[in-house]
């Protein structure tokens, strides 16, 4: 069984096109980042190359596509139409399709009262087990053929501002987490779990406060062993960290649309473990 693992793909608008007022003030101040910090011209063809990659799971002969967070740069409207656009067909299948939200995708206040992120792709977190839901619809289950599940959470926060960029799952959905692992229904099949923060860097240490998973001790104590994998983003760089006796399987998927670093992980599962996985990168 195979999964596709892709993130960070920062669908991103035209600001300058825009009002002012529409854009407000957190994106102001991000403007340095887009035209001075090279993320305008990094992520110019971030719709073409999420569209491949979209259209690389059938192609790889994998079971399910997983997006970890950061669909948009901003959080504007046309950003989220643009990434379910770039998906394709594939987004309209909670079957095929796993996608959680990143703290771009809930940029400001106003993003997340509105419900942005999951007017468009709310759909894709409805739970195969809705009972062990805690916080809205996290910790979504979605099983997966007879030996694997996904399972979904959210560490996405609104930052207080720019350049603060922690996360943390919380109390809530640990606890749903940890009723999840002991749920003798999926004691047969491998975990793979979805957040964007990075429980651990490349170099297997805690990210640093502001731009950490801040409850990352929490989650990795309840996945311990090659029979969980979890899946994430936020830290730009591809990276597997494989699992120990106390420690699931790490997978960074980088940012799998930055032009010169496009891609992510193909990862295999086999008789309810997690058995490896292997850099993929789309043919643009």
């Amino acid at each position: 069984m195979r999964f596709l693992h892709c993130s960070d793909v920062h669908i991103t608008e035209d600001y300058l096109a825009l009002p002012w007022r529409k854009l407000g003030w957190r994106r102001w101040l991000a403007l340095a980042e887009l035209s001075v910090g090279g993320r305008a011209r990094a992520y110019r063809q971030a719709r073409r190359t999420l569209a491949t990659l979209a259209a690389d799971t059938r192609a790889l002969g994998a079971d399910h596509f997983i997006l970890s967070g950061d669909l948009t740069a901003y959080a504007l409207e046309a950003e989220f139409q643009g990434a379910r656009s770039a998906l394709g067909s594939l987004a309209a299948d909670p079957r095929r399709c796993t996608v959680i939200p990143g703290n771009h995708d809930v940029y400001t206040p106003g993003s997340q009262r509105t419900g942005r992120f999951a007017r468009h792709f709310g759909h894709l977190m409805e739970s195969d087990l809705p009972e062990h839901r805690r916080e809205g619809p996290y910790p979504f289950v979605r099983l997966v053929g007879e030996g694997a599940a996904v399972v979904g959470l959210c560490s996405a926060r609104v930052p207080p501002a720019p350049g603060i960029a922690a996360g943390y799952v919380g109390k809530a959905q640990l606890e749903g987490l940890a009723a999840v692992v002991a749920d003798p229904r999926l004691a047969r099949r491998a975990l793979l779990v979805a957040v964007h923060h990075a429980p651990r860097t490349a170099q297997g240490a805690p990210d640093h406060r502001l731009h950490g998973l801040r409850d990352a001790d929490a989650l990795l104590g309840l996945l311990r062993g090659p029979r969980f994998a979890v899946l994430h983003g936020h830290i730009h760089q591809r990276y597997h960290l494989p699992a120990t006796a106390d420690r699931p399987h790490l997978f960074g998927a980088g940012s799998s649309t930055e032009a010169g670093h496009e891609g992510g992980w193909l990862i295999e599962v086999s008789g309810g473990a997690v058995v490896g996985g292997q850099r993929h990168a789309p043919r643009l």
